[in-house]
């Protein structure tokens, strides 16, 4: 049975959703519900469409210009499983993938004994922005995310090191 993921849509080449030329998935349903979110319509998990990870691979495979892959949302860990699977394939091409979550580093640690496929997510992950978006810390002038209590993390040198280590970007 081919694999498939819940998403509220694709941008094939964005600038803005970290570095380089990103190609940005975004995960239909999330818990978070932060007020003033700006992909409020993802909340919901009976909206956006089902594709399967095979298509969404091909289209990568396909441009050359892709620094990376990002995965916005809603809330990618609630469907952890499969785009760890997702992560890994790109991975495999070369690619890099960072993740948007409304969960802190540390709650995504903490809990990934319990949540399927949450450990294998970071492990495919480079760079996380961790923790939910707070309408009062807002600043238009963050690179790569929404309010300042959100963190832009170097996964694979904090899962190496087990201290958070922030990313050089």
């Amino acid at each position: 049975m081919r694999k498939q993921i819940r998403i509220s849509g694709i941008i094939n080449e964005s600038i803005v959703d970290g570095p380089g030329i990103r190609m940005v998935i975004f995960a239909q349903g999330c818990r978070h519900n932060c007020k003033g979110c700006h992909n409020s319509h993802t909340h919901s998990f009976d909206g956006g469409e089902l594709i399967e990870i095979e298509g969404i691979v091909e289209k990568i495979r396909k441009n050359p210009l892709l620094d990376g892959v990002t995965f916005s949302g809603g809330e990618p860990f609630e469907q952890a499983d499969t785009f760890a699977d997702l992560a890994k394939e790109i991975k495999e091409l070369g690619l890099n993938v960072m993740v948007y979550s409304g969960y802190t580093f540390e709650q995504l640690i903490e809990n990934s004994k319990e949540r399927k496929g949450w450990m294998e997510l970071l492990n495919n992950t480079k760079i996380l922005v961790d923790g939910p978006f707070i309408q009062e810390q807002r600043d238009l002038l963050l690179k790569f995310r929404g309010s300042a209590n959100q963190r832009i993390i170097d996964i694979e040198k904090s899962l190496a090191s087990g201290n958070i280590e922030l990313a050089d970007l």
